[in-house]
């Protein structure tokens, strides 16, 4: 496993032991650095003995990544109290074990390493088909969470700050280099007319990074009762259509359109705001259209900048992604014409170089 770079590795460790002896009462025997993903947080899976489960996980917070968050826009919250509020819903992710505020380290349960990527790609498609229905079912228990007071979720928005963001960082590090200045204006026009539609939708809970990738399989959960969510610190109001974005349109799993459609019809009628199906295909592309061009720019960004490769594979299935949500947004709307053109001008794995 890969450790994090860090000349205080030692000293973070011996805290992570700490806190455990301290919280729980048992040993640590072994410490494994999980693998890093695109954000800058660590994690850790603690081998335990002499009291408390046999793993955990240790989180722990790191400096504000400096392209995470769109200027002006307040830094991600913490996980507390959003994981605690999820967790009387009975919206199923990890449960806290112990905690230490000033270190920013929390203990978590292990909810081990399978995700929804890993068993949908290892599933036949029966098997498949029921995980996704399983996932697309927690969409509408979120939207129904209502907001009890003191939980930062519920005062962050997708707004027009935040698409503004998308809408820089696809340009900066992909539709410019690829398609030349000109590029940039009609992606800036495109996502105002995206946060058009948003700033008229309904605002509902969303978990906001529902991925594959952040959908995992307790070892023991029974059919229907399988998913846990992690990485629920980014939670927000957004249309109702946001999350489902997310998990049906995955870079890190290409679901078929007809799968994507057959899900979307199963679950419309079920989310709170139940919108109608136009309404919900149209801000589904657009939505679609926002996420998947910041995604590609983080891929590409990743690569560039800080030399991590690892995600410029998923820059195909998000290209694609793109055009035919462009080709379907252009078809309703004439103003995602020029976005379209460029789009289908882009080639599947841009700034590679």
């Amino acid at each position: 496993m890969t450790a994090p770079a860090s000349p205080d590795l030692a000293e973070l460790e011996a805290a992570l032991r700490r806190l455990v002896e301290r919280a729980l009462g048992a040993r640590t025997e072994r410490v494994e650095w999980l693998p890093g993903q695109l954000g800058l947080r660590r994690f850790a899976r603690l081998y335990l003995a002499g009291g408390g489960p046999p793993t955990l996980v240790a989180r722990i917070e790191a400096p504000e990544d400096p392209v995470g968050r769109p200027a002006g826009v307040a830094p991600e919250p913490p996980l507390e109290p959003i994981r605690a509020l999820l967790e009387r819903e009975g919206i199923p992710v990890p449960a806290r074990l112990a905690a230490d505020e000033r270190s920013g380290i929390e203990l978590l349960e292990d909810v081990g390493d399978l995700s929804l990527a890993a068993a949908a790609l290892a599933a036949s498609p029966a098997e498949r088909r029921a995980l996704y229905e399983e996932a697309c079912d927690l969409v509408p228990r979120l939207q129904r969470v209502r907001d009890p007071g003191g939980v930062a979720a519920f005062d962050r928005r997708m707004d027009e700050a935040l698409l503004a963001y998308k809408a820089e960082l696809f340009c900066e590090w992909v539709a410019v280099p690829e398609a030349g200045p000109a590029a940039g204006r009609a992606v800036k026009d495109a996502f105002a007319r995206i946060a058009e539609a948003v700033r008229a939708a309904p605002m509902r809970l969303a978990h906001r990074d529902l991925q594959s990738a952040n959908v995992h399989l307790r070892a023991e959960g029974p059919p229907g009762r399988r998913l846990v969510l992690i990485d629920l610190q980014g939670a927000l109001l957004a249309p109702p259509e946001y999350d489902l974005v997310c998990l049906l349109r995955d870079s890190y799993l290409d679901l078929a359109w007809e799968e994507v459609l057959r899900q979307l019809a199963r679950i419309r009628p079920r989310l709170p705001d139940a919108p109608g199906e136009d309404e919900l295909a149209h801000r589904f592309d657009l939505l679609t259209l926002s996420r998947k061009g910041k995604d590609l720019a983080r891929f590409v960004l990743a690569a560039r900048r800080r030399g991590d490769s690892r995600y410029l594979r998923f820059a195909p299935p998000t290209v694609r992604a793109l055009r035919a949500a462009a080709v379907r947004a252009a078809s309703r709307d004439p103003h995602f014409h020029a976005l379209a053109e460029i789009l289908a001008a882009l080639p599947e794995q841009p700034c590679a170089r």
